[in-house]
């Protein structure tokens, strides 16, 4: 099983940026795609971004583009997003994902 522990949210004003980190351990591999999901209060699962772990490939959702940008540090097991231009709309709660495997989240709340 993989145990990925998310970071980096917090509270940041419209047009700020974060960056958050992902930490996989356990039996996780760097050939793992890994993946950002976000759920806001009331709403579905969203697809953020994924990185594929052989090449690099990155793809990311309609809302985030040219925003947002997804990596890695396959020595560190780590997957970054770095979120730039935020907006209210990109609050939620945001998780990654690996083989199937989830972490709890690390909270992200745009306001002015």
């Amino acid at each position: 099983q993989v145990q990925l522990v998310e970071s980096g949210g917090g509270v940041v004003q419209p047009g700020g940026s974060l960056r958050l980190s992902c930490t996989a351990s356990g039996r996780t591999s760097p050939s793992y795609t890994m993946i950002w999901y976000r759920q806001a209060p009331g709403k579905d699962y969203e697809f953020v971004a994924q990185i594929s772990g052989q090449r690099n490939t990155t793809d990311y959702g309609d809302s985030v583009k040219g925003r947002f940008t997804i990596s890695r540090d396959s020595s560190k097991m780590t997957a970054y997003l770095q979120m730039n231009n935020l907006k209210p709309d990109d609050s939620a709660l945001y998780y990654c994902s690996e083989n199937a495997n989830k972490g709890h989240g690390t909270q992200v709340i745009v306001s002015s």
